[in-house]
C-alpha cells in the first residue's frame, strides 16, 4: 500500500477526531483522551495540547446561543423560572458535552497543521 504524504485539511479530520497527519487513524481513545499515537501512520501525539481553548470556545459559543434563546423565550412567553430551568439546564449541558469534542479535535490540527510549539526566550 502507498501511503500519501499529503496532509489533509485540519478542519475536517479534526471535527471528525482523525489524525491530523493521514486523517485514518483515531485521535481520541476516550472521550477527550488523546491516543499516545496514531494507530494508522504512528505520528505521536506528545505535541498535541490543546489546554483550556476547546472549553473556552464551546462556553462562549453555548452561552451566547443560549442566553439569546432564553430572552427571545421569556420576552414572548414569560414562563415561570423551572420552565427556563427545564428548558435551558439540558441544552446547555447537551450542546456543550456535542461541541467539545470536535472543538479539542480541531484546535489539535490546527496545531499541528500550523507547526504550533510553546513560546520560548531567546538568550
Amino acid at each position: 500500500m502507498v501511503y500519501d504524504r499529503s496532509t489533509p485539511p485540519a478542519t475536517s479530520t479534526g471535527l471528525r477526531g482523525r489524525c491530523p497527519r493521514c486523517g485514518r487513524g483515531h485521535l481520541f481513545q476516550g472521550f477527550l483522551t488523546v491516543r499516545p499515537r496514531c494507530e494508522a501512520c504512528g505520528l505521536d501525539f506528545a505535541f498535541a495540547d490543546s489546554g483550556d481553548g476547546p472549553a473556552f470556545f464551546v462556553m462562549s459559543l453555548v452561552g451566547i446561543v443560549v442566553v439569546a434563546l432564553a430572552m427571545m423565550v421569556e420576552f414572548s412567553y414569560q414562563p415561570p423560572l423551572w420552565v427556563h430551568a427545564l428548558l435551558w439546564l439540558p441544552a446547555t449541558l447537551g450542546l456543550s458535552l456535542l461541541l467539545v469534542r470536535p472543538a479539542k479535535g480541531l484546535l489539535i490540527a490546527l496545531q499541528f497543521g500550523r507547526k504550533a510549539e510553546e513560546g520560548r526566550l531567546r538568550s
